[in-house]
């Protein structure tokens, strides 16, 4: 972390944060700007303006701008885990709805991995991506259940390359609205819609507009296991299996064929009153141990929603 730091501007006609990148090089152009936004550097006495130019000879005080190295997880005891796996290679955890997986800054604080790494301090280091620490793969933040974490880099490899073959057996639920009576197999090539700021999968035949991302293959295979109606409303539980780990992958397959999941608004469903996040959970995965070479599934205990008695 840069602190309490003062540079004269030797030139004009730069931008601030380009500036601030050139003086501190082991900082990044976002934390420089974030810098900026948030009061922490002041040019000639006076705070930053977003976007400012420089007309060369000013004075500039950084009080605070993080660096690349900063950026990490926080531990944060605070945060509440469920572990239902750990050996000296591999720990397992039952995520929560409405709890990301990971930060996206080190100021984020109340993620699962924050959680985790004030437990267990030895995957703070794993992988090749810091703010991750370790976790193996990503589920939607409202999307509840399995998130597998490496303790070592060898074990982080050896699962990598798993999820990367597409080995790695993962089987969700969801509670999709309206009665299904048999399963399938859905197959589609997944885009991000270039018309939307935010993210959200399209099949690339459906793109109105040009597609600056390579299509992504996901296959979703679907079995319904139970039903159940909510006043007049129909549901099926669906016990959902796939190889692949496309983004949205099975929200997005589901409601493409007409199956929404429940209260996922983001995918044509219905809107839930008093309901928050939508009703899909990572149930298990089935691979082999980095370690020991031997055939293994961790599953998680069912969701309130699963249960359909």
């Amino acid at each position: 972390m840069i602190e309490d730091r003062t540079f004269t501007v030797e030139t004009g006609g730069i931008r601030l944060d380009a500036a601030l990148l050139s003086q501190f090089p082991t900082s990044t152009r976002a934390f420089c700007r974030a810098a900026c936004q948030e009061g922490d550097v002041l040019v000639d006495g006076r705070p930053a303006i977003k976007g400012q130019k420089l007309r060369g000879g000013e004075q500039v005080l950084v009080r605070r701008l993080a660096e690349a190295c900063d950026n990490r997880v926080a531990p944060n005891a605070a945060v509440p885990v469920r572990c239902l796996f750990e050996d000296a290679a591999l720990l397992a955890f039952d995520k929560p709805p409405a709890q990301p997986v990971q930060p996206l800054t080190y100021r984020e604080t109340g993620t699962l991995m924050n959680g985790v790494v004030a437990r267990w301090p030895d995957v703070r280091d794993v992988g090749d991506q810091p703010l991750m620490a370790g976790a193996l793969h990503r589920i939607d933040a409202d999307t509840s259940g399995l998130v597998l974490v490496a303790r070592t880099p060898a074990a982080f490899d050896a699962l990598r390359a798993q999820f990367a073959a597409q080995t790695v057996k993962k089987t969700y639920l969801a509670l999709v609205e309206g009665s299904v009576a048999v399963g399938g197999t859905l197959e589609n090539d997944l885009v991000h819609d270039p018309t939307l700021p935010f993210c959200r999968m399209i099949d690339v035949r459906c793109a109105r507009a040009r597609v600056k991302s390579a299509p992504l293959h996901a296959v979703t295979q679907f079995t319904p296991v139970g039903r159940t109606t909510i006043g007049n409303e129909e549901r099926t539980l669906l016990e959902v299996t796939i190889y692949t780990g496309v983004t949205h992958q099975i929200r997005a397959q589901l409601a493409f064929a007409g199956l929404h999941i429940v209260n996922d608004r983001l995918y044509g469903a219905f809107a839930v009153e008093g309901q928050k996040g939508h009703c899909l959970h990572a149930l298990a995965a089935a691979f082999t141990h980095p370690v020991s070479g031997d055939a293994m599934e961790i599953r998680t205990p069912y969701p309130e929603w699963g249960h359909l008695a």
